[in-house]
């Protein structure tokens, strides 16, 4: 049941009790406990609206990929002060492998992605940055996969 709620609300989280009850089988009450439930146990994180990026003027995507020479937790989090005030930068990950950090970049524009490129490396020891522009989105979801909920 718990599932099926959740499949429901990452495709529509605006969703009204009643009528997701009604798509699970549920009455109103044990379906809105159910929700509070899987808030509280940290499994539903925050609802959200989606953009299109076009329309707010951000659709080019860039991702980043960066390599340091420097691994110490001051390095990082000197980073990471970096890249957290930087908007355009929507999703930031330590990798495996070759690449230490992969970054999604949004912005209207290479000009725009120059100036992000410029505050990303101003003042921070990167040994390599390389950015790849995205020619076409082919697929595009928030929804994580439920199949191996245990």
């Amino acid at each position: 049941m718990d599932r099926k709620i959740l499949e429901l609300l990452q495709q529509n989280a605006e969703w009204q009790v009643a009528e997701l009850a009604a798509q699970v089988g549920l009455s109103q009450t044990p379906c809105w406990r159910r929700i509070q439930r899987l808030k509280e146990a940290g499994v539903i994180t925050r609802s959200v609206t989606l953009v299109d990026p076009q329309k707010v003027n951000v659709g080019v995507t860039v991702f980043v990929a960066v390599r340091t020479r420097t691994h110490s937790q001051t390095w990082f989090e000197h980073f990471k002060a970096v890249v957290d005030v930087i908007p355009e930068v929507v999703e930031f990950y330590r990798m495996s492998g070759d690449i230490d950090y992969l970054l999604r970049v949004v912005v209207p524009d290479i000009a725009a992605y120059d100036k992000v490129y410029k505050r990303l490396t101003a003042d921070t020891d990167l040994s390599d940055v390389s950015s790849s522009f995205a020619m076409e989105e082919i697929k595009f979801t928030t929804a994580l996969p439920l199949s191996y909920v245990e």
